[in-house]
């Protein structure tokens, strides 16, 4: 099995952490979560059930079942960063009510923050699927 062969499992292992840091951020460290951060899980907790699905079933088409749902995650990573660095104003912003989409509530080594985990993750997961070639798995 070449690199191609591993892009789906490292597609779905970060999903899956992506999904279990999500869970350990909100329930163990009790932080909540804003209305773009509930947007980005809606799209990859389901990428965890559709890859593994894809891999179990060796489904070489599964590339094009998880893709736009990828694709949909990042697109609202890349505006939750850019809401949250202050290039997109706050007046056209979806986070109204309860924890607002700005609010700086981790930051690890002094730059790594929750929306910008949320963008790695889909960027990475998204380049594993575009760059996935379809066979058998």
């Amino acid at each position: 099995m070449g690199i191609n062969g591993l892009l789906p499992y490292i597609a779905w292992l970060i999903a899956l952490s992506s999904l279990v840091g999500s869970l350990f951020l909100s329930e163990v460290m009790e932080l909540s979560p804003c209305d773009l951060c509930w947007y980005q899980r809606a799209a990859m907790y389901p990428l965890v059930f559709v890859i593994a699905t894809g891999i179990v079933l060796k489904d070489a088409r599964m590339k094009f079942y998880a893709l736009p749902i990828a694709i949909a995650g990042l697109v609202i990573a890349v505006y939750h960063n850019l809401y949250y660095y202050g290039i997109i104003p706050a007046e056209i912003t979806p986070c109204t009510e309860g924890v607002p989409c700005n609010a700086v509530q981790l930051e690890l080594l002094g730059f790594i923050t929750i929306p910008l985990m949320s963008l790695v993750a889909f960027v990475v997961l998204t380049a594993c699927l575009l760059a996935y070639k379809q066979e058998k798995i």
